[in-house]
């Protein structure tokens, strides 16, 4: 079918002739990093996506073998369907589906495998972390939360890499405590340099899936269409849907850091400057608050910024309170042996923002190296967090509007620097119990709404994990970026060029 056959199918305007791969599987295809992973909703087509690459792979006279396993025979037939459909798409000769059986030690294991003139093949194997005994090439390990032993399947997968393999894994959430959601937390605390990807429902369909799947089906795509889909999907995975088609795994309201983990980590003689006013402190006239904050900024506060050690690099966390709760400026010096630790901590009660802004300016000014801030710009605080982005660089001042995927990226981190022994805070009760009002809420460390305690908010907490991201943050480039060599871009473009319409059904059980 040619390309203008397509877009004049039902369903979509003549505008929008569709790649066969969708952006977010564009991407996945693209990434050619030795070891990626994907969380992700459900029935998306990324593991359809994943078979055509592998098919590419497999067939190229350099190629490599490929080795699926999932948690199931059925998810494995389906897989190898996937495989048979793009070969007769890209016109790659390849072998019928040949049914196998590979003996063990305890049952013989049922497989499914093609094979490619080049001499490679892909084949469908159960999770038995034996199975991958003597092989080498691609390993996929799809739904890698419901395996029954994940750590296991990983170890053996992994040992591919020392003869230039790679792993591919992919998976919906099976909880917080689940193998495959540790390993996505390692991922984002540092510990493991792996390529992650991450594609909820509502971003599969920004990039295209309810249009596409209305090309396939012959149905009239419409906002409201799409609208009322999306619904019924979200309605038919409730109350899982967080789990099912955000990525959120679920779990307990528990806590995230334990109260030992948080005082090993407590040094005596840091100072916490707490400075509350009364209400009445904000009728006074603005000179003569100016004029008592300049002398107990030069009192209490430009002794610390004098006792800094020069040679230190300073970032600043803030979060923001006018009144009930605290403002909370919280410094990280970051040492030679890249070391951080809070050398003080500045709590503001019931300061009007002229007075916040004026400190907080004082601070910033005075701290040797600065390299970067990160402010509460949520609310009120965004005015005091845009006015120091003008005053010191919209490259330093970053202005977070916390969200639970900003939550989720940027606590796992703040928590692995407690358990590594990298960050060091006051030996301080309010600050200590601050830091233990973050739960784990529907799968996301977080500060809850109402913590129950009267006057504090979790706020220290909060802006040390500002200053934590601001500490970590490069000067240019923050984001990922993901490998794409020629070889991958090559296949992604031949994949681009199938026609996605008459058979693709045969697909559409790894969807």
């Amino acid at each position: 079918m040619t390309a203008a056959a397509i877009a004049n199918k039902p369903g979509l305007p003549p505008e929008d002739v569709p790649a066969v791969l969708l952006p977010y599987q564009q991407r996945w295809v693209a990434d050619d990093a030795a070891v990626k992973i994907a969380e992700k909703s459900r029935r998306i087509g990324l593991t359809w996506a994943e078979a055509g690459d592998d098919v590419l792979i497999a067939a190229e006279a350099n190629g490599d073998n490929v080795y699926y396993i999932g948690p199931t025979k059925d998810m494995a037939f389906e897989f190898i369907e996937a495989c048979a459909w793009w070969c007769r798409s890209l016109g790659e000769a390849a072998s019928e589906i040949q049914e196998g059986v590979m003996p063990d030690e305890d049952r013989d294991i049922l497989t499914y495998t093609i094979n490619f003139p080049s001499g490679r093949r892909i084949q469908a194997l159960s999770s038995r972390p034996r199975n991958l005994r003597g092989k080498q090439g691609i390993i996929v390990i799809d739904e890698a939360a419901f395996h029954e032993n994940l750590g296991e399947l990983l170890k053996a997968a992994l040992a591919m890499l020392i003869w230039g393999g790679k792993v591919r894994i992919i998976s919906t959430h099976d909880g917080v405590a689940n193998a495959f959601n540790e390993l996505i937390n390692d991922i984002r605390a540092g510990k493991k340099s792996y390529s992650l990807h991450r594609i909820t429902f509502d971003e599969a369909l920004a990039d295209g899936l309810y249009k596409r799947i209305c090309l396939v089906t012959g149905q009239t795509w419409t906002p409201k269409g799409e609208r009322e889909w999306a619904a019924q999907i979200r309605e038919h995975y409730a109350p899982n849907d967080a789990e099912e088609l955000d990525c959120i795994p679920n779990q307990s309201s528990g806590r995230y850091l334990a109260m030992g983990l948080v005082e090993a980590r407590a040094e005596q003689g840091i100072p916490v400057l707490r400075l509350d006013k009364p209400a009445s402190f904000a009728l006074q006239p603005v000179a003569h608050r100016q004029a008592e904050m300049a002398v107990w900024l030069a009192q209490e506060v430009k002794p610390l910024l004098e006792a800094l050690d020069p040679r230190d690099e300073h970032v600043l966390g803030e979060d923001f309170a006018r009144s009930g709760d605290s403002t909370e400026i919280v410094p990280l010096a970051i040492s030679q042996n890249l070391q951080r630790r809070v050398p003080f901590v500045i709590e503001l009660h019931n300061l009007p923002f002229d007075q916040q802004q004026q400190i907080i300016h004082y601070v910033l000014a005075g701290l040797p190296n600065l390299r970067a801030a990160g402010f509460d710009a949520r609310g009120n605080g965004g005015q005091i967090a845009e006015a120091m982005a003008d005053e010191f660089g919209h490259d330093v001042i970053e202005q977070i509007m916390a969200t639970n995927v900003w939550y989720m990226e940027n606590m796992p981190p703040m928590k692995a620097a407690f358990e590594d022994a990298l960050i060091t805070i006051p030996a301080d009760r309010d600050i200590r119990d601050d830091l233990m009002q973050i739960r784990v809420i529907a799968g996301v460390p977080k500060v809850p709404e109402n913590t129950g305690q009267k006057g504090r908010h979790g706020d220290f907490a909060i802006a040390l994990c500002h200053a934590w991201r601001a500490s970590q943050r490069e000067p240019e480039v923050y984001a990922y970026e993901p490998v794409t060599s020629a070889e991958s871009r090559e296949r992604a473009d031949r994949l681009h060029s199938v026609n996605i319409t008459g058979g693709f059904g045969a697909g559409q059980g790894v969807w």
